[in-house]
């Protein structure tokens, strides 16, 4: 499945002033006003992607980004305007990702299980600069073998959410929310501290 679909182009991008997302939301919300949906596209669909790629692949993380604002799109009228945004945002995105997750039967993915950490590192004497593009590829391959929902809470903190956003979004408990960060950065630094010998 793949959607090509440039919503900038779509719904002719016209600048709205500087104010924030939720208010944005909440006008278009109220009006359809095809710029402001261009506005807040602008303003978060980076973001949406990026989490979303990290939870899956290149093509998978598009098609639902692009669903996620299809969504937006037919649910605006659920937006509460006391909410924030991108937390709501990310949660659509979530459910969507989800859905297609099981509509590809890709259910081991949602388990909450310790994968064991791969502890072979290849030896290499490399300049500075590879080493520290060794260490990226080091820290994404760790960080792909985090279990779904570890990975998702981790990459949530990274966007700057807090714990209790991060619960609303996984519609999980804040605890179950600090034990999932706790063991990800604990196995990700033991898959370091192994590759690193």
């Amino acid at each position: 499945m793949s959607i090509s679909l440039n919503l900038k182009s779509l719904f002719g991008y016209a600048a709205i002033g500087d104010t924030s997302n939720e208010s944005l939301m909440s006008r278009y919300a109220a009006k359809k006003e095809k710029q402001i949906l261009a506005q807040l596209y602008d303003n978060c669909s980076r973001d949406l992607y990026h989490f979303l790629l990290t939870l899956s692949d290149a093509d998978l993380a598009n098609d639902i980004a692009q669903l996620t604002w299809l969504k937006v799109i037919d649910k605006s009228h659920l937006y509460q305007a006391s909410g924030n945004f991108k937390s709501w945002l990310f949660t659509l995105g979530r459910r969507t990702l989800i859905d297609e997750f099981r509509k590809l039967q890709r259910f081991d993915e949602l388990q909450e299980q310790h994968l064991p950490i791969d502890d072979k590192a290849p030896e290499q004497s490399i300049v500075k600069e590879q080493q520290e593009s060794a260490f990226e590829e080091r820290f994404k391959q760790a960080l792909g073998n985090l279990p779904f929902l570890q990975k998702e809470a981790f990459c949530l903190q990274q966007e700057g959410f807090s714990l209790s956003d991060i619960a609303q979004i996984t519609y999980s408990e804040t605890e179950t929310v600090k034990s999932r960060l706790r063991y990800a950065k604990s196995s990700l630094r033991k898959s370091l501290e192994v590759q690193d010998g």
